[in-house]
């Protein structure tokens, strides 16, 4: 029989390894802001497998109710202390959060408290571990507030859900009272893993792969990492949300089709029409940089059957020239142009996206990806179709950018379809999608 004492030991040792190294995370990110995907790689193969899980987890976590944890904290602390008790400080608070989200465990919240004071120790000092203790004690009492009324005010919503007040308000705009409810709370809650099976010969299909409303997309239960590896290193399944579907299936690729993915980095997309047309080719075009290394590894995953082509250049300078250097065509009978935006479709996954972006930027995102539009539009065939498509749920990003697209082209184009996918309502990532005909 196991040694009870030394179990227990091991399964704490993970998460105090996690746990610090998220509260360094958070540190460093309130310090220095960061972006958190570049911030978790800092790690490097210092956390695998759970323990890296974990810490990402928490990191997140933290991320995601920064702006809670920032007014409680700043209520109960004169002067903020250091970065390293600060990061203690907000990772305690978001698993007083998350345990208020769970049925009720005696001494949950006595348990965090002891273990940030533990940490803060050893992170930190003992002099800084007093304040932890009786500061973690007053934020259990007041995270344990209930969320704001249904009709609460912009402000009160903004700090309850962590969003930017001015964010709020162009929502409350937009969507009205109820459905800016519904997607601060989707916001706020861990996105679930999909994974798309791609159908390759001499596959089969995991038992424990989650069927889902989309056809060909599954949900990856947790802890099967181990089995999930294998899986992605041969290319029968992509970590794609199935949101990433709508623009695909409007431009709706036929067999032997050549098709231009006009923004085609990190891949993903290019991926999927190539999986769509079995027969045909793609051309995946992007500007040089750091996002090619990916696009070339999800090239390579490319059917034998389906011709590819990469070509490295921008859009925006003129593609005709490149294409004709690379021997191919410089019209096509289906385009798509993914691009760049505000990412508010994806904030579940790209937690610290609502605090890196400016009231501005939705007006110098549209200017570009009408831009782009245009650009793409070049390289299409009359009678062809193009797609353009956003990650963002935003009207100025959608719909007005299509509209004055088609309007000052003056019957050239149509609108003959659309989509857009408000998460709240859909139950994956927000996105726009517009296919458009030449005419």
């Amino acid at each position: 029989m196991s040694n009870p004492s030394a179990a227990g030991a091991n399964a704490s040792a993970p998460r105090s390894n996690a746990w610090s190294a998220a509260a360094r995370l958070i540190a460093r990110w309130l310090e220095r802001h960061e972006r958190v995907d570049e911030l978790l790689e800092t790690l490097g193969k210092s956390l695998a497998g759970p323990e890296r899980a974990r810490c990402q987890h928490l990191v997140f976590g933290v991320v995601r109710h920064a702006g809670r944890l920032e007014a409680e904290l700043g209520r109960l602390i004169a002067h903020p202390p250091r970065f390293a008790t600060r990061g203690v400080l907000y990772v305690a608070g978001f698993e007083l959060i998350e345990a208020a989200g769970k049925p009720p465990e005696d001494g949950m919240a006595a348990k965090i408290g002891h273990h940030a004071v533990e940490q803060t120790k050893a992170l930190a000092s003992p002099a800084e571990a007093r304040l932890v203790n009786a500061v973690v004690r007053k934020l259990a009492v007041a995270l344990a507030t209930p969320a704001p009324a249904a009709n609460a005010g912009a402000a009160e919503l903004a700090e309850y859900f962590s969003h930017p007040e001015w964010l709020v308000r162009r929502w409350l705009g937009q969507f009205g009272g109820e459905a800016t409810r519904k997607l601060l709370e989707w916001n706020q809650q861990p996105a679930p893993v999909y994974a798309r099976w791609r159908g390759l010969p001499g596959t089969t299909l995991p038992e424990w792969l989650k069927p889902t409303a989309w056809a060909g997309f599954y949900e990856v239960p947790p802890g099967r990492w181990n089995e999930v590896e294998p899986l992605l290193k041969s290319g029968a399944i992509y970590l794609q949300d199935p949101g990433t579907r709508l623009a695909v299936e409007l431009l709706a690729p036929q067999a032997t089709e050549v098709v231009l993915d006009a923004c085609a980095a990190p891949g993903g997309k290019s991926l999927l029409i190539a999986d769509t047309l079995k027969a045909g080719k793609v051309i995946a075009l992007d500007v040089a940089g750091p996002r090619i290394a990916r696009l070339t590894e999800n090239l390579s995953r490319v059917p034998e059957t389906v011709g590819v082509a990469l070509v490295q250049g921008d859009l925006l300078q003129g593609a005709g020239p490149l294409f004709k250097e690379h021997g191919l065509p410089g019209l096509y009978t289906a385009v798509l142009i993914d691009v760049p935006c505000s990412n508010t479709g994806v904030m579940r996954h790209r937690v610290d996206v609502k605090w890196r972006l400016q009231d501005g930027d939705f007006l110098k995102h549209p200017e570009q990806q009408a831009a782009l539009l245009a650009a793409a539009a070049k390289h299409v065939l009359h009678g062809g179709r193009l797609v353009y498509s956003t990650c963002s749920i935003d009207h100025a990003e959608n719909e007005a950018v299509v509209k004055n697209f088609v309007a000052d082209r003056h019957g050239q184009w149509t609108l003959e379809k659309s989509v857009v996918s408000k998460p709240w309502e859909t139950g994956h990532d927000g996105a726009g999608a517009f296919l458009l005909r030449k005419l």
